[in-house]
């Protein structure tokens, strides 16, 4: 058993406290419990915001690589680099697509530019519009059904391969100039990862 211990009194030259008025008792529950309620309500709507903004993020990557075909738009710089496409200006209507698997992966690209950015785009590339051959279509059946390219409307139809060591990509490109002044290109570009 343990023995109490008697309580000790308060130091007499220790003032007592008064007693706390309503007033004053009020302010200071009201001021705890706006600090309780900025303690849970600020990290609630943060979570909050962020959730809707994570979701929101999630249902535009879900769309973009839920696409099976050719997207309206540009290529994101990072694709462009990458796989060593280099859009000139001006350039419309541009659509691309890119697939990846374990083996390969391509990204396809196709613009209407004017004939400065045709030589702009095979300069880019290292090659000259003198190496376009006519009635060449470079690009293979697998791409074309994957891309939904048809090259049968009217021509003329060019092309070229331009293939590089790996890991730089190698690009197919063909060039119909049905209407000489606005070309229209279509490219695949494939890198090996």
């Amino acid at each position: 058993m343990t023995a109490s211990l008697p309580r000790q009194a308060a130091p007499p030259d220790e003032p007592r406290r008064p007693a706390e008025n309503p007033r004053h008792r009020i302010e200071r529950r009201a001021i705890t419990l706006l600090i309780i309620g900025l303690l849970i309500g600020v990290p609630a709507g943060y979570l909050v915001i962020s959730a809707n903004q994570s979701r929101s993020s999630g249902k535009d990557k879900e769309a973009k690589y839920s696409a099976t075909g050719l997207t309206p738009g540009w290529p994101s710089k990072v694709q462009r680099r990458l796989y060593q496409v280099i859009v000139p200006h001006p350039a419309d209507p541009i659509a691309y697509y890119e697939t990846n698997n374990w083996k390969t992966s391509r990204l396809y690209v196709q613009f209407r530019t004017n004939q400065a950015g045709l030589d702009s785009f095979l300069g880019a590339m290292g090659v000259r519009r003198d190496q376009l051959e006519k009635d060449d279509i470079t690009i293979g059946a697998r791409d074309r059904k994957v891309s939904g390219w048809r090259f049968t409307g009217p021509g003329p139809w060019s092309g070229l391969t331009h293939a590089q060591k790996n890991p730089a990509p190698t690009q197919d490109v063909v060039v119909n100039t049905s209407d000489p002044e606005y070309p229209m290109v279509y490219v695949v570009s494939r890198t090996v990862p």
